[in-house]
Parts: C-alpha cells; sequence; structure tokens
C-alpha cells in the first residue's frame, strides 16, 4: 500500500507537470503497487444533447482528448515511470463516463476449489466471458462496483494504520 507522502509527492509532481486546460480541475491519481492512473475530466457535454446522442457524443469527446494530447501524454508518462518506477495510464471522466486509454492488465494466481471454478466455468458457458481469467476479473468489477462504499472505509482504515506505523517508534535502530 502506498504511503501518504508518496501518494502526496506523486499528486503534486502530476499537478505541476499536466499542462493547464486539460481537465477541468485537478486530475485524479489512483495508485496501487504496478501502477499510476491518471484520470481527468473533461468539460460534460451539454445537457440538451439527446440520450441517444449522448453515449456518442462523450465517446467523441474522448476520443479527441486522446488523440490531440497522445504525444504529451507519452513524455509524461515515461518521466513519471523513471520518477515513480511504475506505469502510468491514462483516462478521461465525461458526463459521468469514465473512459480509459491505457491500463495494466496484471497476472493474479489464486487457489479456487470446485464450488469456486464452477461459478467461473457457468459464467463461460453462458457467454458471460470467454475464459475463467475473464470469469474472474468480472467478478472483481462486479463486487468492486456493488461494494463501493465499504472498500473506501476499507482503504481509509488501510491508510490510517500506515500513517500510526510510521509515526511508530524506528525498530532498525
Amino acid at each position: 500500500m502506498a504511503t501518504d507522502d508518496e501518494t502526496a509527492r506523486i499528486h503534486g509532481w502530476f499537478a505541476g507537470r499536466l499542462p493547464e486546460g486539460w481537465f477541468t480541475g485537478a486530475p485524479e491519481i489512483v495508485r496501487d503497487r504496478e501502477e499510476i492512473a491518471v484520470l481527468g475530466t473533461l468539460p460534460d457535454p451539454p445537457g440538451d444533447v439527446p440520450e441517444a446522442e449522448r453515449a456518442a457524443l462523450i465517446e467523441g469527446l474522448a476520443r479527441r482528448f486522446r488523440e490531440e494530447t497522445r504525444e504529451r501524454r507519452i513524455e509524461i508518462a515515461g518521466e513519471a515511470e523513471h520518477k515513480f518506477r511504475q506505469k502510468v495510464s491514462w483516462g478521461v471522466v465525461c458526463g459521468g463516463e469514465t473512459v480509459m486509454f491505457t491500463t495494466l492488465s496484471v497476472p493474479v494466481m489464486t487457489r479456487l476449489r470446485q464450488a469456486e471454478r464452477q461459478v467461473l466455468d457457468t459464467l463461460v458457458a453462458a457467454g458471460v466471458a470467454r475464459s475463467r481469467s475473464d470469469a474472474l476479473a468480472w467478478c472483481v468489477r462486479l463486487v468492486g462496483r456493488h461494494t463501493d462504499t465499504w472498500l473506501a472505509d476499507l482503504r481509509d482504515a488501510l491508510q490510517h494504520v500506515d500513517r500510526v506505523r510510521s509515526a511508530g517508534p524506528d525498530v532498525n535502530s
């Protein structure tokens, strides 16, 4: 888990490095052990756009931003990857929709019992997923979507533990 100091340093670096005008506010920086994701908010589409047109408009705005900023994003990501020793991915939020341009796909090993494998196999057989790996990723996304508040509380508690631990005595002395 990242420490508050590291996270603050990364937030500050991106705030100083990203060109003004790219986003409507400060980007959201989401970090785990492998990746730093930079999510910037684009201006919302006009409210009078018909619903059928809205999704296509958001997709078009995200695609335009992606193409127009590609070279600068690659340059900034290269600098950040060298400085922080983590891969950088990019995405935007527009009209309440999140569109990721690049993300890492990290393999995770797990041991599953037969009943758990049967759940994955059912999802594959039903066409929900192409493989057990896809089915497991689908399950994780579903759980994450339905337990956002609980997961956020858990992450806050872990950050509190990190702060308390770092304020404790130095046992290496």
